[in-house]
């Protein structure tokens, strides 16, 4: 079926896609695409794409950390885990628009789209054909064109000899730096699971692909991720992707080899979680204007409408030196996630006793995704280093204002 501009339709099935699932199946012009979300419902959508080989378990580590604010969407690609593996050559185009047609399939208008290896140059693709789709793109360990188109061949017929199994020993050379690791075994079993059908049409969409088909064509704002001991994509091609993309940013992970998910999870998930902070500063011209992005997004649009509206010329420089010198200045920094910015309000305003702040940042969690077992960890840890008078004063105040969420 076609929906008049190009693009396949996409049926959800009724019984695996509800709202709220974390599991679902979608049939995507014939073909049934596994997929995972999770995160408030709310939240903007970040679409994780894998690497040729595995499947969307490779962002298990990244998908929790974004799903305390996002709502985060992985499919596991044509061909590979559990989505259809239909035989043939695949095109980078079809991979992008079977993406696209994921987002159309669960009512998602723009998503940011975060790929790694293949699944990167998939969302450079994405940006490409649809650029109103693609709010921003996160480009790990990827490149414009996977040459040479040889090796890929080379690749395809060795799968149809011999199995996964033929090429697993190669493929894990350049995948990780220490084969040994848990993790690095984890990704091997991945890859011996993937079927040999959908590897192939996979590898015949990096061997066809060419930088022409996006340069020029993308210009979101975007971060590329590299290892540093990439030599798949090595750090030139990750240099080509950044100049290809005006604006883009560009992060090195020491001691990372092709796929940093797993081996170097935590530089990883810091550069991945440090791109929407950076997304969200660069949004706003001012430092004011990225400091108020931040205090709308950590405190609620509601709450400060509210505050806004009771500003008056006593308060309003108080207010500015705020947004400039907090929010600004230090909520908009890379060092630590929000989420971590607000376990650190909690403590040390139960610490020094200021319960009306307080209140405001037990009621933010529901926009940082601090949870309620956190909350109580922390508060512990304040009875500990500051007192129990102070943590049992921050313990009613964090009771009545939980109690309050729930009944709203």
């Amino acid at each position: 079926m076609d929906n008049g501009d190009g693009a396949a339709s996409a049926r959800p099935d009724p019984n695996h896609a509800r709202n709220g699932a974390s599991l679902m199946f979608v049939e995507l012009d014939g073909l049934a695409v596994h997929a995972q979300a999770d995160g408030p419902a709310q939240g903007e959508t970040v679409l994780l794409l894998h690497s040729l080989g595995t499947d969307l378990h490779v962002w298990d580590a990244q998908a929790a950390a974004l799903a305390r604010t996002h709502r985060v969407l992985r499919p596991d690609l044509r061909g590979h885990g559990l989505t259809e593996a239909p035989s043939g050559a695949y095109t980078m185009e079809q991979l992008a628009r079977d993406a696209l047609n994921l987002l159309d399939a669960l009512a998602v208008r723009r998503a940011h789209v975060c790929g790694v290896s293949i699944g990167g140059r998939i969302a450079l693709g994405m940006a490409a054909i649809a650029p109103d789709r693609v709010s921003s793109l996160i480009l790990c360990d990827t490149a414009l064109e996977f040459r040479p188109p040889e090796t890929w061949q080379q690749r395809i017929e060795a799968v149809a000899q011999g199995g996964l199994a033929a090429i697993a020993d190669a493929v894990m050379d350049r995948w990780v730096l220490d084969q040994s690791l848990p993790s690095s075994k984890a990704l091997r079993r991945m890859l011996l699971r993937t079927d040999p059908a959908g590897y192939a049409g996979c590898a015949a969409a990096l061997r066809d692909t060419r930088a022409s088909d996006v340069v020029g064509r993308v210009r979101c704002p975007a971060t590329v991720i590299v290892g540093d001991k990439d030599v798949s994509t090595p750090l030139s091609a990750a240099q080509a992707v950044r100049d290809a993309i005006p604006g883009a940013g560009m992060v090195t992970i020491a001691d990372a080899a092709h796929i940093p998910n797993f081996e170097r999870e935590a530089a990883m998930t810091r550069a991945v979680v440090g791109h929407f902070q950076g997304v969200a500063s660069a949004s706003a011209t001012t430092v004011a204007e990225a400091g108020n992005a931040v205090r709308r997004a950590v405190l609620g649009e509601a709450h400060v409408a509210r505050s806004e509206s009771a500003t008056t010329a006593l308060d309003a420089p108080f207010r500015d030196f705020i947004l400039e010198g907090v929010w600004g200045r230090v909520w908009t920094r890379p060092g630590l996630a929000h989420r971590d910015r607000s376990l650190l309000c909690l403590a040390m305003l139960a610490a020094l006793g200021h319960d009306e702040e307080l209140r405001l940042h037990v009621r933010a969690t529901r926009n940082t995704g601090v949870t309620e077992e956190e909350i109580a960890e922390v508060l512990l840890q304040v009875a500990a280093y500051a007192g129990v008078p102070a943590a049992n004063s921050a313990l009613r105040v964090a009771k009545e204002v939980l109690g309050e969420m729930r009944r709203t």
